[in-house]
């Protein structure tokens, strides 16, 4: 495979330019929704189960502490730089490992999105929304969801790796 024949150097190149796309991607949907949406303006895409919504989250993961007195900001943005500069440590060092760094990679632009967010407007924009009758899951945007993905290719690839030492 042609992944196996890059250097070192060049896997860890090619998960940071994954976490680049990954941060292009969820920066130009937010840019989208901050220009054509006032907040809390809501448009039906799937009847009865979607929608996109401009939300601003001051907040973590399901608006977790967005009622704070505004320390959170900097508290998530501090910790979203720290997770930053670990996950661009281990992709350097484990670049040749593909899920694990697929993972990282996704994980990595999903942060840098959510802090740049946080840094310039001190909330988070959210603006997908998906429901089912009154219930209603957290809106989210391109970050989170490639947090998501990361994170279940971390499980994936660490249910893997178990799997194989017990062989």
């Amino acid at each position: 495979m042609v992944f196996n024949r890059f250097s070192q150097t060049q896997k860890f190149i090619l998960w940071l330019f994954i976490a680049g796309v990954v941060f292009l991607a969820d920066q130009f949907t937010k840019a989208l929704i901050l220009s054509n949406f006032q907040l809390g303006e809501a448009r039906v895409i799937g009847a009865g189960f979607f929608n996109i919504v401009r939300v601003h989250n001051t907040g973590a993961a399901f608006s977790f502490m967005a009622s704070a007195d505004g320390w959170q900001r900097w508290f998530f943005t501090a910790i979203g730089i720290l997770a930053a500069v670990f996950i661009t440590a281990l992709l350097k060092s484990h670049a040749s490992q593909k899920l694990f760094g697929f993972a990282l990679a996704f994980i990595l632009g999903g942060a840098l999105g959510n802090v740049i967010d946080r840094l310039m407007y001190g909330y988070v924009v959210d603006f997908l929304d998906i429901y089912w009758g009154i219930w209603h899951f957290p809106a989210f945007n391109l970050a989170d969801s490639g947090i998501t993905v990361g994170a279940v290719c971390l499980l994936i690839d660490e249910l893997l790796r178990v799997r194989q030492v017990k062989k």
